[in-house]
């Protein structure tokens, strides 16, 4: 197992090419509340996770020097939560990352987003050579906004996007939040 970090309950490891065949990838991207505020909550197929997801998530980016999208695991009961992203929004450059996660509903609530958003936010300032964090969010999306700010980014914008199809809340809006490295404090 190719672990990217732990934290005090995480454990972040490279996705593989089992990871497709994994229920609870299947589940988690299945669960209408975990993809409310990605594609208004439907079902994704499993031919669409092992030929579009996934190959998304194995994706190395040699700038980083490792991938962009880690599966998150309860490090003590060793129970998958779901994933982490923290991949450069351009190919060759690690100068500004993409943060983001999805977790299954039994990790909500826990802190759990939060630490590993922070624990990637210090290995990518303090070891990957990243200048700034951004992450988005649909602007009624107030949990992950929380997220955002216990992570310690700061609110930079609204924005409106063009969606392929409407989904509830998107006539609001989205957020941007970031973090650069000056204001990291690490």
């Amino acid at each position: 197992m190719d672990v990217f970090l732990t934290t005090e309950r995480l454990r972040l490891r490279a996705f593989t090419e089992a990871d497709a065949d994994v229920a609870a990838l299947f589940a988690l991207d299945n669960d209408p509340d975990v993809m409310r505020y990605l594609n208004g909550g439907k079902p994704t197929s499993l031919a669409a996770i092992r030929t579009r997801s996934l190959p998304h998530l194995l994706h190395d980016y040699p700038c980083l020097g490792t991938r962009g999208f880690w599966a998150a695991e309860d490090k003590a009961r060793g129970g998958f939560l779901g994933w982490f992203e923290f991949r450069p929004l351009e190919e060759h450059s690690a100068e500004v990352v993409e943060l983001g996660y999805r977790l299954n509903k039994a990790a909500w609530g826990r802190g759990y987003a939060t630490e590993g958003c922070r624990a990637l936010i210090d290995k990518g300032f303090g070891e990957l050579g990243v200048e700034r964090v951004t992450a988005n969010t649909m602007t009624v999306n107030t949990g992950s906004r929380r997220v955002m700010e216990k992570a310690g980014l700061r609110f930079v914008r609204g924005f409106r996007s063009e969606w392929p199809e409407a989904i509830e809340g998107s006539e609001e809006g989205e957020v941007e939040y970031e973090l650069t490295r000056a204001d990291w404090g690490g």
